[in-house]
């Protein structure tokens, strides 16, 4: 099969599109026919070699392709070939084939395309569990969702307001606001401001009637984290998704206690791992939210899988509006 392949970590230049092995699909697996799969900024990690679990070398990137079942193991239950499925695999899924197990494999509701689901694969189940599990999100609270116009950041606005929040969008080029349709956003918070540190709860301030809010989530790290947590409510909730903005945040512990406020962390591949049972309910609402109308995916600009380094490089520049998606397969 025709695959982007990875023989040593470093940039994306370094790594090629070639022939690799098809995958076989062992007993509970589904072998999957990509139709697409997203380019993430997880991706890229990996690819350099920066994330906190690693394939072994030669392999193939791509998380969360979805694509239409192309044969299944001999413990595999309730698929049948043809069928139109989202495979969250953690590797492999730039290519014309991959594998996943039968429990990390969905059915895709008729009316969603292959790319649609792509553009929302990792990024809303993401968001769903950082709004949900971590935030215990309830109707009419505030969220302040950072990097609100990348792809966590979108499904986490999309989402919020779906489930009764208001949302505030914390963006860095004002005018990528445009992105967001009326009714989606309650407010944009300019995270451009040079005085970040005081500016950021100021806006927050005015845009929430005078109060902090009630849960942020902070895909981007660095400064930004610094001056978004000192605009929680009291009991409010930072949920840390990622390091996208660049350094690695501290925060003393007495700083907690001032406001009884709670910082957690979401690695989203865990819960498929140990909790399969949740991330199935993640997905059934997701797609139920879908089907009603209440959310939709960012607009996505589709490439051939030989163009993939210049679809990361759209990632890794921040160029990108919307989502890059991939289409290896020639269908």
């Amino acid at each position: 099969m025709r695959a982007v392949i990875i023989d040593e970590h470093g940039e994306i230049e370094t790594a090629r599109v070639g022939e690799f092995p098809d995958p076989v699909p062992g007993p509970d697996e589904v072998l999957v026919r990509v139709h697409a799969v997203a380019a993430n900024y997880v991706d890229l990690l990996v690819i350099e070699g920066n994330y906190q679990s690693l394939p072994e070398r030669p392999f193939v990137p791509g998380k969360g392709p979805a694509g239409v079942v192309a044969a299944m193991g001999a413990d595999v239950e309730g698929f049948k070939e043809g069928d139109r499925v989202l495979a969250m695999a953690e590797e492999g899924g730039y290519a014309e084939l991959v594998t996943a197990g039968q429990a990390q494999v969905y059915h895709l509701p008729e009316s969603l395309s292959f790319v649609d689901a792509a553009s929302m694969s990792l990024v809303y189940d993401t968001s769903w569990f950082a709004l949900c599990d971590r935030g215990r999100l309830a109707t009419g609270e505030t969220v302040l969702v950072l990097g609100a116009t990348g792809g966590v950041g979108f499904a986490a606005v999309q989402l919020a307001k779906a489930m009764g929040a208001r949302v505030l969008a914390g963006i860095s080029s004002p005018e990528k606001a445009s992105l967001f349709e009326g009714g989606d956003i309650d407010g944009v918070i300019d995270l451009s401001v040079e005085n970040l540190r005081d500016d950021l709860r100021r806006q927050v301030y005015q845009a929430n009637g005078g109060k902090g809010v009630d849960i942020i989530v902070d895909p981007l790290g660095d400064d930004i984290f610094d001056a978004a947590i000192r605009a929680l409510a009291w009991r409010g909730r930072l949920v840390v998704v990622g390091f996208a903005a660049g350094r690695i945040p501290t925060i003393k512990a007495n700083y907690l206690l001032l406001k009884n406020i709670e910082v957690s962390g979401l690695q989203v591949s865990d819960y498929r791992k140990w909790d399969s049972a949740r991330m199935t309910e993640c997905f059934a609402e997701i797609f139920a939210l879908y089907g009603e109308g209440k959310i939709k995916p960012a607009p996505a600009t589709t490439y051939k899988l030989d163009r993939f380094a210049e679809a990361l490089g759209q990632v890794r520049d921040r160029r990108i509006v919307g989502r890059a998606v991939l289409l290896p397969s020639d269908i």
